[in-house]
């Protein structure tokens, strides 16, 4: 296994619409590997293909609190959406930002797992939430798009200015 680069927003790639996976096979297995190793190295619960600049309609998610139960969705689509809940999420492609944004409550998702069978799971709470910002990100969405024009600026400008920040130290 290996750890994967994740994507920092304002990153374009980020914006990319990931395209369907028509073949399950050990090279995606490999990849749904690097993924799971990235986003619990990175304390994460979620973690979106695109995000790791491999666009294909995949994520990884463990909301458990230990870290013990690794779900993977490929190709997933949402069947249906209730109610209504605001909480604050972040994201591994936007270290340190935090902001509140509306989502369903409950959703139930339709997917193929790791081996290519299809399933489908309802979820509440965090893993919704979950759920909703990956596909999110498939569909070349980011959690900030929810957000007003103004905070969406104030952020960018925050992360441009630590990206420049860590080129300034690594160049010294």
């Amino acid at each position: 296994m290996a750890k994967l680069a994740v994507l920092k927003y304002p990153d374009e790639r980020l914006r990319t619409v990931a395209e369907p996976i028509a073949q399950v096979d050990e090279a995606l297995r490999t990849t749904i590997d690097d993924m799971f190793e990235t986003m619990y190295e990175s304390q994460g619960v979620g973690l979106a293909a695109t995000q790791v600049d491999v666009h294909k309609r995949l994520f990884v998610a463990d909301c458990s609190e230990d870290q013990n139960e690794p779900l993977v969705f490929i190709n997933p689509e949402i069947t249906e959406s209730e109610g209504d809940f605001t909480n604050e999420e972040g994201c591994l492609s936007f270290p340190g930002v935090y902001a509140k944004v509306e989502r369903a409550s409950k959703v139930t998702v339709s997917a193929l797992d790791k081996h290519g069978e299809r399933f489908s799971k309802t979820a509440e709470g965090l893993l919704a939430i979950c759920i909703q910002h990956e596909i999110d990100h498939l569909n070349g969405k980011l959690f900030v798009d929810y957000l007003s024009p103004l905070k969406r600026e104030r952020i960018r400008k925050k992360l441009e200015k630590e990206q420049r920040l860590r080129e300034k130290m690594v160049d010294a």
